[in-house]
């Protein structure tokens, strides 16, 4: 199985705890992203990999017209359960990969790209369809989660993950995001980092962890080395992981 049916098997079979779970749905990040933004209300939106349709949803007030697309047909219903529940009538629904864009070029003002990079297999490809459909000085509003720059630290970020998600693909160093992005003709204007407490159990329970996986993953957790304990501020209690603190980024690039 490849790891976009992985993507669409688990979000799939989640699409209602990720619109309900509180890193997604009330996460500062999102308030990040708007404030970055330059909106002035006439703006066509795409929300790439839009989820539980959290990202969409604070755009819609904001701007003409948002499209919302995602990978998975469950996850797309979900959000539009979401966001019409809201009142927003300015959202279309498209169901979509993240890595060949169904839309001609030059389409959008604004492209947003919340918590979902590191499910793509290819995310030069991905930024290259960013690039493609946005209009002349449009903006390219990305937020995700980011790893060290160490790569002890990169390695063990990314494995836990994947432990716990099949349909983890990667977290990107800062400096490879920074990379890939100029490098595709983006320019980043702005960028800041922010760390993310994760609840071990509601962490698990997101992605309905089958408990001989959940055990595992708690083992290599707690035999970690000192410093990637300290590192990542696991708090560990009778011998039971309570918490640990993760980075990300949320970053505005133009195209020019």
């Amino acid at each position: 199985m490849d790891i976009k049916k992985d993507v669409q098997q688990q979000f799939g079979n989640n699409a209602n705890s990720y619109v309900s779970s509180p890193i997604h749905k009330d996460g500062k990040d999102l308030l990040m992203m708007v404030k970055m933004a330059e909106v002035k209300g006439q703006e066509i939106l795409l929300d790439i990999a839009t989820g539980g349709g959290h990202t969409a949803n604070a755009f819609a007030p904001l701007v003409k017209k948002v499209t919302a697309l995602d990978l998975t047909a469950k996850m797309l219903a979900a959000a539009e359960s979401f966001i019409t529940g809201n009142g927003h009538s300015n959202v279309e629904f498209v169901l979509g990969d993240a890595e060949n864009l169904p839309f001609p070029d030059d389409s959008f003002d604004i492209v947003t790209c919340r918590i979902a990079p590191h499910h793509f297999p290819n995310v030069d490809l991905f930024i290259k369809e960013v690039y493609r459909v946005l209009k002349p000085n449009g903006q390219f509003l990305l937020d995700d989660n980011v790893v060290p720059e160490n790569e002890e630290y990169d390695h063990f970020y990314n494995k836990i993950e994947k432990l716990r998600d099949y349909s983890h693909f990667r977290a990107w160093k800062k400096t490879e995001w920074i990379k890939k992005l100029e490098e595709s003709g983006l320019e980043i204007f702005e960028w800041r980092r922010f760390e993310k407490t994760f609840r071990f159990e509601p962490w698990c329970a997101n992605m309905k962890l089958p408990e001989p996986e959940k055990n595992n993953l708690t083992q290599l957790i707690l035999k970690s080395s000192k410093e990637i304990k300290q590192k990542f501020s696991i708090l560990i209690e009778n011998d039971k992981i309570i918490s640990f603190v993760g980075e990300a980024i949320v970053l505005k690039a133009i195209k020019r």
